[in-house]
């Protein structure tokens, strides 16, 4: 069973999105990874572990409605979303997890890469889910409040004083992944909804994610600025990584366009997932001058 385990991981990627805080922006990184990803000719499949919001799953309805009224052709990952039980006894615990490897395994032998979305709060199947990690994201607003699910700070200094409850379940996913493969779980930590300006907020959060960095090995990166463009992207299901004509967007591309779409590729690019679209890039930034 170790050995298969490890085939399976060695064939494909399993990309997780996690963070036990609401909106941090998991769904929209998920898609816009799934998508950029699907754009550079990898073989992708999503799964949505948030049966109550489901924004995941409503993202990717929204795109293929759209591309229906739009009449223009999108690229759709093949997409899953799985169910959780509120209070499940142990057995259907245990039954919930081994249903979700065995879909993420099923997949993995299909698709290049599995992307995986999970809720804003704690769950059996997101816990399982950080475990069958290659690749854990965890998007992280730009405060204190957000920051707290990673580490403690002393109010008077502002310096980490300890490390909290999703970091301790984190750490509990590597040693199960640990056992059950030998693999690691790379952790990328995005700083999303930054200001354009620089802060003493901006810089202490920094301070505090730069200690807690080598406490719980993660790389922290810049992620999405505060933009108005993201979140006007949702009910069409459209990303920054889509190619953004007129007839797409119902409306004649922006400088915002562009700019959100340099940011996304700088974040992929980032996170060692970049392999695509540049040249896409330049000609709408040329359009759109």
């Amino acid at each position: 069973m170790l050995v298969e385990h490890a085939i399976r991981a060695r064939s494909a990627r399993v990309i997780v999105v996690g963070n036990e805080k609401g909106g941090s922006g998991k769904s929209t990184v998920a898609m816009h990874i799934a998508i950029a990803l699907t754009k550079s000719g990898q073989n992708a499949a999503t799964i949505d572990l948030d049966t109550r919001q489901k924004s995941f799953t409503r993202y990717i309805e929204n795109r293929r409605a759209w591309a229906r009224q739009a009449t223009r052709k999108l690229d759709i990952p093949e997409h899953f979303c799985f169910g959780n039980l509120n209070y499940p006894s142990a057995d259907e615990e245990a039954a919930g997890c081994k249903a979700l490897e065995d879909t993420v395994d099923t997949l993995a032998d299909r698709y290049g890469v599995v992307v995986i979305d999970t809720p804003g709060q704690d769950s059996y199947l997101a816990r399982h889910a950080h475990s069958l990690a290659d690749i854990l994201i965890t998007p992280l607003n730009d405060s204190f409040v957000d920051l707290d699910v990673l580490g403690s700070v002393d109010p008077a200094t502002l310096s980490v004083t300890g490390v909290s409850h999703y970091a301790q379940m984190v750490e509990h996913a590597r040693g199960q992944r640990r056992v059950r493969d030998s693999g690691t779980i790379d952790w990328i930590v995005l700083r999303n909804r930054l200001s354009t300006l620089g802060s003493r907020n901006k810089r202490v959060v920094g301070e505090a994610l730069q200690e807690l960095s080598r406490r719980l090995n993660f790389r922290h990166i810049d992620g999405l600025a505060e933009r108005v463009i993201f979140r006007e992207f949702y009910p069409r299901g459209l990303t920054a990584v889509d190619d953004l004509d007129e007839a797409t967007l119902n409306a004649r591309p922006t400088m915002s366009h562009i700019t959100a779409r340099l940011e996304m590729l700088k974040l992929l690019a980032a996170m060692g997932l970049d392999r695509a679209m540049t040249s896409a890039t330049v000609d709408q930034g040329r359009d759109a001058a």
